[in-house]
C-alpha cells in the first residue's frame, strides 16, 4: 500500500470530488459512514458516545458520526469549542445537521466534566486531523489532557489530535493518546515511528474510495507490506523440484557461550525452505549444533571463535549470529568480504566488526542485506535526533553503498538502493527478546538461497518473521513466546500465504 503526506492526501481528496464526481460534503459522509460501520461491528456492548469535535474537517467528520451513530440508536454527546464557532464550510454543514436532532445534546469544551463521565461510555475525538500545521491553543490542551487522563476507550478519527501526519512532534507537545485510530485509506508516517506511533493505539485502515486513477498513477517512495505485495512476491513449490532447487546456504556465526544464536538462526534457515542448510562454527558448538539442527550439516571454523570462513562460491552466507568480535574473527570476516562479490546477510557482531572501520563498509558486496537495530545503525553511519531522521540516512546510505538496509524496529523498515522504504506492519513486542534478530538472518539467507532478489528477500523475510511472531503470540501471549516459538509458526505462516496464493475452481 503506498504512504502518501498530507499534502498528496488533499489532492487525492480533490481529484476524487472532481473526477467520480462526488460533493466534498458527500466524501465527508462516506468517510462517517465507514467509521461508524466500523464502530457497529467492533462496539456492540457499547451505548454511550462522546464525541470531540474541532472546527476544521476533522470536526466536520465528528458531527457526521456522531449523527449516524444516533440515528443507530445510541446515546451521543457532542463537544465543541465553541457553540457559534468558525467551523469549516463542509462542518458547519454537518454541524447544522446534528442540531436537527433534538436528542443530542451538544457542550462546550469548557463544560466537559471528567470525572462525571461515565467509564462505560467510548470518547470520539474529531478535535484536529491531518491538517494541523499550528500549536494548540490552551482551550484544545486542556480538553486532550482531560481525554488523556481517563481510562475510557478512546478512538480518534483519522489521526490522533495533535499529531503531524508526516513529521515528529516536539518535546512537550500535546498529543492524544488512542486506543483505536481509524484512518481513512492510507497509513500516515507517523503512525510508524516509536516517537510517535506511541499515540495511536491499534491503527485501523479504511478504504473510503478514494479514486484509484489518482493513487495508481502518483509516484511515492514510502509503502506499507501489505499481504497484496506478498501474494506478488512469494513463489509456490513446483511439485518437480529437488534439494538443489532451492540453493544452498551456511550461517556464520557461533562462538563460545554463543551457539544458541546459531542454532536459532540455522533453525530458522531450514523452517523457512533451503534446500541445503550448513553452519559454519567453532568447533566447540559441533555436538550442540549437529544434535539441535541434525537437518544441517557442520562446517568446523575454528576452536572456541571463528577464525576462518571458506565455503564453496554458490553457498550463500548469513554471517553474524553469535559470532563475536574476536581478533581472529575480525581478520577472517573482513579477509572473505576483500575476496566476495556475492549479496550476503550480514548481521549482529557482523555489523559490529564492520562498524570499526568506516573502510570495511565497502566491502560489503553490492546488493547485501544489512539488518541493524538502532543502535548498530548508529554505530555504522551516525548519530541521527529520531527516527524519522534515522531512515533519511538509511535512504542516503542504502543508495550511496547499493545496499538493502533492514532497520530493525517495531515496524521494521526495508530501505532499497533505489530510495524505497517499505514499513513491515505485521509483528508485536513479543519479538522483543534476545534471538529474534537471530531468527530473521536465518529466514532470510534461506529466502536469498532460493533464488528470491535481495529486495523481495527482505520484504518478504521481514513479513515472514512478523507473520509468525503474531501466531506466535495468539498461541503463547507476547510475555511468554520464545524465539524457537516463532520459528514453530513459520509452518503456519507458509500454510496460510499458500492458500492465499493457490488456485482454485
Amino acid at each position: 500500500m503506498k504512504i502518501f503526506n498530507a499534502e498528496k492526501i488533499r489532492e487525492c481528496d480533490a481529484f476524487t470530488i472532481v473526477n467520480e464526481p462526488v460533493s466534498s460534503v458527500q466524501l465527508m459522509e462516506r468517510a462517517a459512514q465507514s467509521c461508524v460501520n466500523w464502530l457497529l461491528e467492533h462496539c456492540k456492548i457499547h451505548e454511550n458516545f462522546a464525541v470531540f469535535c474541532g472546527n476544521g474537517n476533522n470536526g466536520g467528520d465528528g458531527f457526521a458520526i456522531a449523527r449516524l451513530l444516533y440515528l443507530k440508536g445510541f446515546n451521543v454527546d457532542v463537544f465543541v469549542r465553541d457553540l457559534n464557532g468558525n467551523f469549516s464550510p463542509d462542518a458547519t454543514i454537518n454541524y447544522h445537521k446534528l442540531k436537527d436532532f433534538s436528542g443530542i445534546t451538544v457542550k462546550e469544551f469548557k463544560d466537559f466534566q471528567k470525572d462525571k463521565l461515565s467509564d462505560k461510555i467510548t470518547c470520539i475525538d474529531a478535535i484536529f486531523g491531518t491538517g494541523l500545521s499550528r500549536k494548540i491553543e490552551e482551550v484544545e490542551k486542556k480538553i486532550i489532557n482531560e481525554l488523556n487522563s481517563l481510562n475510557n476507550i478512546k478512538i480518534s478519527i483519522d489521526i490522533p489530535s495533535g499529531l503531524y501526519a508526516d513529521k515528529n512532534i516536539d518535546e512537550g507537545e500535546t498529543v492524544l493518546k488512542a486506543d483505536y485510530t481509524l484512518s481513512f485509506q492510507f497509513w500516515k508516517k507517523s503512525f510508524l515511528y516509536p516517537e510517535t506511533g506511541k499515540y495511536t493505539g491499534t491503527v485501523v485502515i479504511l478504504d473510503i474510495g478514494l479514486h484509484s486513477q489518482f493513487i495508481n498513477e502518483t509516484e511515492t517512495h514510502y509503502f506499507t507490506i501489505d499481504e497484496g505485495l506478498i501474494q506478488n512476491i512469494f513463489k509456490p513449490r513446483n511439485e518437480y523440484s529437488h534439494k538443489g532447487t532451492f540453493g544452498k546456504l551456511a550461517i556464520v556465526g557461533g562462538n563460545y557461550g554463543k551457539i544458541g544464536a546459531a542454532v536459532l538462526s540455522v533453525k530458522a534457515a531450514l523452517k523457512s525452505g533451503a534446500g541445503l542448510v550448513f553452519a559454519l562454527s567453532p568447533k566447540c558448538g559441533y555436538d550442540i549444533l549437529q544434535t539441535t539442527s541434525p537437518e544441517a550439516m557442520f562446517i568446523e571454523g575454528g576452536e572456541n571463535y571463528i577464525e576462518s570462513i571458506e565455503v564453496d562460491q554458490e553457498v550463500v552466507l548469513g554471517i553474524g549470529p553469535g559470532l563475536g568480535t574476536h581478533d581472529k574473527t575480525e581478520e577472517s570476516l573482513i579477509n572473505f568480504l576483500k575476496n566476495c562479490s556475492s549479496p550476503m546477510i550480514l548481521d549482529a557482531d557482523a555489523l559490529n566488526i564492520i562498524s570499526k572501520d568506516t573502510f570495511y563498509i565497502k566491502l560489503i558486496p553490492k546488493n547485501s542485506i544489512i539488518t541493524p537495530h538502532p543502535k548498530e545503525f548508529e554505530r555504522l553511519f551516525g548519530t541521527t535526533k529520531d527516527a524519522f531522521e534515522r531512515t533519511d540516512l538509511a535512504i542516503q546510505k542504502a543508495m550511496e553503498h547499493t545496499l538493502y538496509i533492514v532497520l530493525k524496529d517495531h515496524h521494521t523498515q526495508i530501505i532499497t538502493p533505489d530510495g524505497n522504504v517499505f514499513f513491515n506492519i505485521t509483528g508485536n513486542s513479543g519479538l522483543a527478546k534476545g534471538g529474534s534478530g537471530d531468527i530473521l538472518t536465518g529466514i532470510l539467507t534461506s529466502l536469498l538461497a532460493q533464488g528470491y532478489s535481495s529486495e523481495n528477500t527482505a520484504i518478504l523475510g521481514v513479513w515472514l518473521h512478523g507473520k509468525s511472531a503474531d501466531f506466535a503470540a495468539e498461541k503463547h501471549s507476547k510475555e511468554s513466546m520464545q524465539p524457537t516459538d516463532v520459528i514453530k509458526e513459520l509452518e503456519t505462516t507458509f500454510l496460510y500465504i499458500n492458500k492465499k496464493v493457490t488456485k482454485k475452481l
